[in-house]
């Protein structure tokens, strides 16, 4: 199915990136194991990257600070510093932007970049490219890069995940000639898109390995899982006709804000305060963007993590919106129409159905004008002056969260 005229695509991907970036900062604790996790003193205390002295220990991501510490009790444990991160992940762009115009974003510490067209101006091989990545991100950051070679970008994302990371020399080319010797005898968990869940719905249909699942037929998968199994099928067959789009994230269909809290939240009254400071969040996003959005979309999770309970609902509205007294109106009735009472942990509000903001249907009884005039100078003071410089009542009670989050990134401090 595959064109003989196959790509030479890499997924390049730090080595415990966040803890990578932090020992290019400390060099004295270079010999020494290495976590970042947030504070302990709130929910956030989970490990976000652990370096490779830290793994040997036992320690993984995403599990408790606590449980991190008592398993390697020497460790060094630093709070992220987001800001830093993002800085370190543009200036890693740069520099594979040096190998070729054609690099996407994947996730802060992977990115895919094609050389297809490039690589025989920087060495004999694909091999000897990756090299010189690899080189040019340890000078020039300290941190430590694996690469995956593949025809596509799903073998090239498998060749990093299975073998790259596990290799000497931190690199793997995977390709339709050698997928049947190295690919398909793994277990079935260890494919891209593969979760926990579609791992436990696989082996109860006989599907063990890769090549299991490459072998199964198509029309059953389809029948089963319709578009989503005919992906499988392409995936566990090394297939992948997406390019690689430096663009890819340019073009938005959602804005959303979620939030973790930091203690257990049991009344409306205190849910209804995170409600309104994170519609606040993401009306002001859109309208940074331009944008306004049709359908809100509420969700939220339960504090017992043995029997997990939440939901996720959206609503349409009447007309497309940026302004937060609409948002937030909707995702009050909405969480208040499917809430169980139980204690809440996390919430999240979405917008979605996006499109410009800058035609809208006049409405007889709203002044749309002067509600865009009064949004734009909020937004303009929060932009000059921080997002915590001007805020809603509600935020001052034990319940709000907007000066804390002011001190954030993606939930976590700068």
């Amino acid at each position: 199915m595959e064109s003989r005229r196959d790509r030479i695509i890499f997924l390049v991907d730090m080595q415990s990136f966040y803890a990578s970036v932090e020992k290019a900062r400390h060099p004295e604790l270079r010999d020494k194991p290495l976590i970042v996790a947030g504070d302990p003193a709130r929910r956030s205390g989970i490990v976000l990257a652990a370096c490779p002295l830290a793994k040997r220990c036992g320690v993984t991501t995403a599990e408790r600070l606590g449980e991190a510490v008592r398993k390697c009790p020497d460790v060094v444990v630093i709070r992220p510093r987001m800001q830093e991160y993002i800085r370190v992940s543009l200036q890693i762009s740069a520099i594979l932007e040096r190998f070729s115009d054609l690099v996407e974003p994947y996730s802060i510490d992977e990115q895919f970049i094609d050389v297809t067209g490039s690589y025989l101006l920087f060495g004999k091989d694909p091999q000897e490219v990756a090299r010189k990545i690899q080189a040019s991100i340890s000078r020039e950051t300290g941190v430590y890069a694996r690469v995956g070679i593949g025809p596509n970008k799903v073998l090239a994302k498998m060749a990093c995940d299975n073998f790259a990371k596990k290799n000497a020399d931190g690199i793997f080319t995977l390709t339709h000639e050698n997928k049947r010797e190295h690919l398909w005898p793994l277990a079935i968990d260890k494919m891209f898109g593969v979760g926990s869940r579609m791992n436990r719905h696989l082996r109860r249909l006989g599907i063990h390995t890769i090549g299991d699942l490459a072998a199964f037929p198509l029309h059953k998968l389809q029948r089963i899982w319709g578009v989503n199994g005919h992906v499988l099928w392409m995936t566990a067959n090394g297939y992948d006709y997406s390019p690689v789009t430096p663009t890819t994230h340019d073009t938005q269909k959602g804005i959303g804000h979620q939030m973790t809290l930091p203690r257990d939240y049991r009344t409306a009254e205190e849910i209804r305060v995170v409600l309104m400071e994170l519609s606040e969040e993401v009306c002001r996003r859109a309208r940074s963007k331009g944008l306004m959005g049709e359908t809100v979309s509420v969700g939220c999770r339960g504090a017992d993590f043995d029997r997990p309970t939440g939901f996720h609902r959206q609503t349409k509205l009447s007309s497309p919106t940026n302004h937060m007294p609409h948002i937030f109106a909707a995702a009050q009735a909405l969480f208040e129409r499917h809430w169980d009472g139980e204690p809440v942990r996390s919430v999240g509000v979405s917008l979605t159905q996006l499109r410009p903001d800058d035609e809208y249907q006049l409405d007889l009884f709203l002044d749309r004008e002067r509600e865009r005039k009064l949004d734009h100078a909020v937004d303009a003071i929060k932009e000059r002056y921080g997002s915590a410089a001007i805020v809603r009542a509600v935020s001052l009670t034990s319940a709000g969260q907007a000066y804390d989050r002011a001190q954030k990134i993606g939930g976590h401090y700068k």
